[in-house]
């Protein structure tokens, strides 16, 4: 009997107004863990670790986040070209240096898309202009602009050694960083 009881009260519980209304909504925990975590920054690190798929996905998790800016779209170009994804990451890119015509990481990554679609004249002349809005200050850019010079003046140029490759760089604490070579 005393079961049958306790059966009636719960169910004459679960039936009151309240129910699991607390007054002020429906109380119901959040998802453990739950935190604003930045998607450039995961990103960012997935890059430098190999993993374009993964970086790509937290990527576009940051530009629904933060819309597409020059810094999303800048690193949403850069993950598709790592993957191989030229025609995509040109367009990104280009649509990065239209939104910001002196965000040099777009414009040097926008010159390695084009040096791996062969076209090493333009190529050159983003590099240039990514070099002049540095000041001169970024080696890495400084450097592809130098192959990028060898390859547009010499179609059959091929690199001596590793050290010798297009790299990509991206904002990070007012600092360019290389992300690794191609």
């Amino acid at each position: 009997m005393r079961l049958i009881q306790l059966i009636a009260l719960c169910l004459l519980a679960a039936c009151s107004p309240a129910g699991l209304n607390h007054g002020d909504g429906v109380y119901a925990p959040g998802p453990a863990g739950e935190m604003d975590i930045d998607g450039l920054i995961v990103g960012h690190r997935l890059m430098a670790a190999g993993e374009y798929d993964l970086a790509l996905r937290a990527y576009m998790r940051a530009a629904m986040q933060q819309g597409l800016n020059v810094d999303t779209l800048s690193a949403l170009g850069s993950a598709n070209l790592r993957l191989g994804r030229l025609g995509q990451a040109e367009e990104l890119l280009r649509r990065a240096v239209e939104e910001d015509a002196e965000f040099v990481p777009a414009w040097n990554n926008l010159g390695v898309v084009l040096m791996e679609r062969g076209q090493a004249g333009e190529a050159a002349e983003i590099f240039r202009h990514a070099y002049a809005l540095d000041n001169g200050n970024s080696d890495q850019i400084r450097d592809n602009l130098r192959l990028a010079l060898a390859k547009r003046d010499d179609p059959r140029y091929v690199p001596q050694d590793e050290d010798e490759t297009f790299r990509l760089v991206r904002r990070g604490a007012g600092e360019y960083l290389i992300l690794s070579s191609i």
